[in-house]
């Protein structure tokens, strides 16, 4: 299936913009064969319409003065005939366009969507994820209008207008000159109009996720908001945010209704005249009353939708605007893009080495500088130092979640960099402080990373660790609920589920970023003995802050302001009664 095609990447100050060209290349072409059929119904539907106007002249003009029974029996049929073709014709556009325009709505969610999990993690650290839950649902309904209704009352508005302007020439064409001045105003003022309001629609989005996106993280803090009695500040924040949305929605609102109420003035001066000029030709004998009957009805099918063309017009506008927004996301590059990521690792041992790697999150402020250490294959590497020294940063980098400002880190002698990501990270296991799961069950949220593992490898998973020691004691074991985020369990059986998950993930290489120094005594006993479990023959990379966890590490890093300051095992740190030996003599005394 054709979708929008990802264009060639932009500068940020060059803003993308979707035409009706380039909507009708990637959108409504590909699907002409359904779009065509959709047109021949909409000209049946036009023509079947212009049956009622037209029979009604032969009422006023032929059936009633000549006393045609017979003809008044035939004209009954052929206006029910095609009221019955107008109805079957809607129901088939609405059955065929539209339900396309919501299938093409659907597929372009998934497709923005698998693109925004491509993004680099760098990408999310700076994007709210309120405000991308707007744009994967919101940016791309305004599609329907392209396939739908608002292509629907385009062409099928615009074929009968000039079927109806054909007509209104042949019955007179001096009244119908007269019509079209106003009209003429009209459309200038229209055009002027949608000018103005595209702008408006495009920004309207960016606010509507700004305000999604801070709704949605008071609605996840919502025990640290009340915590600190902060709903006041909270909902002020939320109401600048509307009325910000407001004076946005107000703009688009004036410019549509400037444009219907000139319509409204600009016809009611075209009737007015229209009634004058009929009534003199009327009174004078050279038009009948079927006639001007069927000049006005005729003239109200040309009318009607031009009038509609604000309407549609802003619809169309939508959409457009939507879809700048939606090529904007399409056009930013995968991490896993890059030409130079060619390498797929079939088999991986896990030796990770760093060679001389710097980097900053901001040019000119690095926050690591020359960092060297090298982690054999089944090795336990602990980092250690006071906040911000910079070891979560040497965890990113690990799990490629970050990539070096300069020197180079390898993996089994091959320059990560030119890794494939997929290849890599199917080998790499996250443990973190703050775990994340999944709204579900305690089995889902286990299984996540492998959903066709056996029962076997999920009960070893659970008994490696101890997760069973707590889901024993539920009701429903392992099919229990657990909240939003796991809020109905506590930090240690949160944690004991992520390490099962990791467990069962059976990767080469583990990296543990503070995971258990939030914990009571007895909980970082038992996941102590599932780390254990889950660093065994296993590459391994600890960020500590309990340093009486790390005792058995091969390898312990204390890192100081972005510097490697010490190196060695436990004990030879501690004999060397350097910057270690104050950390862990300080935590003892506590």
């Amino acid at each position: 299936m054709q979708h929008l095609k990802e264009a060639p990447k932009r500068s940020k100050t060059d803003k993308p913009k979707v035409t009706m060209k380039s909507a009708f290349k990637t959108i409504i072409w590909p699907r002409r064969k359904l779009v065509f059929i959709g047109l021949v119904l909409i000209v049946i539907r036009s023509l079947s319409g212009l049956i009622l106007p037209w029979q009604s002249k032969v009422l006023l003009d032929d059936v009633v003065p000549n006393k045609d029974f017979d003809g008044l029996y035939a004209l009954i049929g052929i206006v029910i005939v095609a009221i019955l073709v107008q109805s079957v014709t809607s129901f088939l556009l609405t059955r065929i366009l539209s339900v396309q325009a919501q299938y093409l709505i659907s597929e372009l969610r998934a497709q923005v969507q698998k693109k925004v999990l491509s993004l680099p993690i760098s990408f999310f650290d700076n994007t709210k994820s309120g405000a991308l839950v707007s744009r994967i649902m919101s940016d791309v309904e305004g599609v329907r209008n392209l396939i739908g209704t608002g292509l629907v009352q385009l062409v099928g508005g615009s074929f009968t207008a000039i079927v109806s302007l054909v007509i209104l020439i042949k019955l007179n064409a001096w009244m119908t000159l007269f019509v079209f001045v106003p009209l003429s105003l009209f459309g200038i003022v229209a055009l002027k109009a949608f000018k103005y309001i595209r702008p408006v629609f495009r920004n309207r989005g960016k606010i509507n996720a700004e305000v999604t996106g801070r709704l949605t993280e008071t609605l996840a803090g919502v025990r640290v908001i009340k915590a600190f009695n902060a709903e006041e500040q909270e909902n002020k924040t939320f109401e600048i945010g509307v009325e910000r949305l407001f004076q946005n929605v107000k703009k688009s609102l004036t410019a549509t209704a400037l444009m219907t109420s000139s319509s409204t003035f600009l016809i009611g001066v075209a009737t007015t005249g229209i009634m004058g000029i009929g009534g003199y030709y009327m009174i004078e004998g050279s038009m009948t009353t079927g006639e001007f009957l069927f000049f006005t009805l005729i003239l109200g099918f040309m009318i009607a939708p031009i009038v509609q063309m604000s309407n549609i017009g802003s619809q169309l506008t939508e959409a457009l605007a939507g879809l700048d927004r939606t090529e904007e996301l399409m056009n930013l590059a995968a991490e896993d893009e890059q030409e130079d990521r060619t390498i797929e690792l079939e088999t991986m041992k896990g030796d990770i080495k760093f060679d001389n790697v710097s980097f900053a999150y901001e040019e000119g402020k690095p926050v690591l500088h020359n960092i060297n250490f090298e982690v054999p294959s089944g090795a336990v590497v602990a980092l250690v130092g006071s906040s911000g020294s910079g070891k979560s940063t040497i965890a990113g980098l690990s799990a490629t979640f970050l990539n070096p400002e300069s020197g180079k880190i390898t993996i089994d002698g091959e320059d990560l960099s030119k890794v494939k990501l997929s290849s890599f990270r199917k080998n790499l296991g996250v443990v973190l402080q703050d775990e994340f799961l999944f709204e579900g069950t305690i089995r889902e949220n286990i299984m996540f990373p492998r959903p066709n593992a056996t029962e076997a490898q999920l009960l070893n998973a659970v008994k490696a660790a101890y997760v069973n020691e707590f889901t024993d004691r539920f009701d429903d074991g392992l099919e229990t609920l657990i909240g939003e985020r796991g809020v109905k369990l506590s930090g240690g059986q949160r944690q004991r589920i992520a390490i099962a998950r990791a467990i069962l993930a059976d990767p080469k290489i583990i990296i543990l970023d503070e995971a258990t120094s939030n914990l009571d005594t007895e909980s970082e006993g038992l996941i102590q003995k599932s780390l254990s479990e889950l660093t065994n023959d296993r590459t391994t990379i600890v960020i500590a802050h309990r340093l009486s966890t790390i005792k058995k590490a091969d390898q312990i890093l204390v890192i100081e302001n972005g510097r490697i300051a010490e190196r060695g095992t436990h004990d030879e740190l501690l004999e060397a009664k350097g910057r270690y030996y104050d950390l862990y003599t300080f935590q003892a005394k506590i």
